[in-house]
């Protein structure tokens, strides 16, 4: 537990740094005396029990005093003590004349190495998880790569799963999913520029992009906003999306996120950008598209036709799930000559001797969905089913029984509450705008719900993703894009990239039958 914490804070609490004037803290520079190189690493680093110092003499008459250092838990202590303590005891020929580059070249195979002439880039390299290497009369240090920690297995991610398709996901370690990636896209035009973001966390961050397909201007973009990041701690990829989104205070998010590799390829092929984040299985993906929420990696897996039908049911479900609860209340309370008689009356014997308004009663069952649903959220996988599950059945049955509301809207909510699972990508808008919703039709009927949609699209249209429109895909202008909206057209039809976040590359192959 304590080597993870390490990994995630990577910056040193020095006395007198700050988050405001760490950049600003003159570095201390090495030495050629090891005991004061020591002292000022052991000063900075403190007593920490992770902090291992290992003092050892070598070469000709041992006349060469060194000492390798490094942190418990985030190094390889089995590659220090063979490939580096052991090849230099083993070692007779130098002595205290030698040059550092001719002990570099002798543990050439030991790992990565590099040098460091002051004490903070050596406290970031251990930090880092490598091995530092400091020796009596030279003012530089040895870097050598010996990264080591326990990581999750690559597994069947558990946010995106599929009946058919890859089950692999990524995971929290930085490396494993670049090569997961990689694993996907064989080509020398994938692109990875790799930066360090966050003071103190000094979170590993990277850009991942096709070049011939991605539109350069949207790369920069990015590029730019990332760099502009100030602040201290980047912990996961949500902490990088509210930095850079163009609309933060929007409930539709502009930058994507994955848990899957083929999804992350499948991106990355049509133009996106991809923001990998060291700690986290979840990679960004921008710019994202309205039309993305309604899209999942299986709609490719599967035949065109009920791909398609999948897809429809998507979209309309959308719609239930948001407006299902509003249309009640606004038939119920204004528009009752819309229902048909028959339907009426069973509706109004449904809520014969119930208190509440047709309003209050969906505002009610909303909230209590909301709280059963958050309790199965936070709640352990087991336990929390089991409380969403008994609890609907229990508290719908008796709010009926009691005659608290009425049978009808019990329905509705539920109906409503399903849909909203089918697009699972618009969870968090769907709650706020189902509530928004049911005020207006609760004030202005169907009125009120027109206006609501006609504000809905309003907002959409006005919405940008990284300079791409949100609704892109969907604008006349972009009509070709539309084989891959509503519809998913056959493999054989989608030969080109049209959707406006692919600027370079747009043939993908003729797609003929083999």
């Amino acid at each position: 537990m304590y080597s993870f914490i390490k990994r995630k804070i990577q910056y040193l609490n020095v006395p007198g740094k700050t988050a405001d004037n760490a950049e600003n803290v003159q570095e201390i520079m090495l030495t050629k005396n090891i005991q004061r190189n020591l002292a000022s690493f052991s000063g900075e680093m403190g007593v920490d029990n992770d902090v291992v110092i290992r003092n050892f003499t070598f070469g000709r008459n041992n006349s060469v005093q060194a000492a390798v250092l490094y942190l418990d838990g985030l190094t390889d202590k089995q590659q220090v003590d063979k490939n580096i303590i052991s090849q230099l005891l083993k070692n007779n020929t130098f002595d205290r004349d030698c040059d550092i580059k001719d002990i570099e070249n002798y543990l050439a195979s030991s790992g990565d190495m590099y040098l460091a002439d002051s004490v903070d880039s050596m406290i970031g390299s251990c930090l880092s998880g490598n091995a530092a290497l400091l020796f009596d009369g030279f003012d530089t240090a040895l870097i050598i790569g010996c990264k080591y920690w326990e990581k999750r297995s690559v597994s069947e991610p558990q946010t995106e799963p599929v009946i058919r398709g890859p089950r692999e996901g990524f995971t929290e370690d930085f490396i494993t999913n670049l090569s997961l990636v990689r694993r996907k896209i064989k080509s020398s035009s994938l692109k990875a520029e790799f930066m360090t973001i966050g003071k103190r966390t000094k979170t590993k961050v990277c850009v991942l992009y096709i070049k011939d397909i991605a539109d350069a201007k949207i790369v920069e973009t990015i590029k730019g906003r990332l760099k502009r990041i100030n602040t201290d701690a980047i912990l996961e990829t949500g902490y990088i999306e509210q930095y850079i989104e163009d609309f933060p205070l929007s409930i539709f998010h502009t930058t994507g996120y994955t848990e899957k590799p083929d999804v992350a390829a499948g991106k990355l092929l049509e133009g996106r950008i991809a923001i990998v984040v060291d700690g986290t299985p979840f990679v960004l993906t921008a710019p994202r598209l309205f039309a993305e929420n309604f899209q999942t990696a299986e709609d490719y897996y599967v035949g065109s036709i009920y791909g398609s039908l999948i897809r429809i049911l998507r979209f309309i479900s959308y719609f239930i799930a948001i407006f299902a609860p509003a249309i009640y209340v606004a038939l119920s309370t204004f528009h009752q000559e819309l229902i048909p008689t028959s339907l009426l009356i069973t509706m109004a014997k449904a809520r014969e001797g119930v208190p509440l308004s047709a309003f209050f009663e969906a505002l009610a069952m909303l909230i209590a969905f909301e709280i059963l649903r958050e309790a199965g959220l936070r709640l352990p996988r087991a336990v929390g089913q089991a409380i969403s599950i008994v609890g609907a059945l229990i508290m719908g049955d008796a709010a009926v029984a009691a005659g608290f509301v009425g049978s009808t809207i019990v329905i509705i909510i539920a109906l409503a509450a399903v849909a909203s699972f089918v697009v699972t990508l618009q969870i968090e808008s769907v709650s706020i705008l189902r509530l928004i919703m049911l005020f207006l039709a609760w004030l202005f009927g169907g009125y009120g719900i027109a206006l609501g949609f006609l504000g809905l699209l309003i907002h959409l249209s006005n919405l940008k993703s990284y300079t791409v429109p949100f609704l892109g895909s969907i604008a006349p202008a972009e009509a070709k894009a539309m084989k891959d909206v509503f519809v998913r057209a056959p493999m054989t039809a989608m030969n080109t990239r049209e959707l406006p976040a692919a600027s370079g590359d747009a043939d993908r192959g003729k797609g003929k039958r083999g």
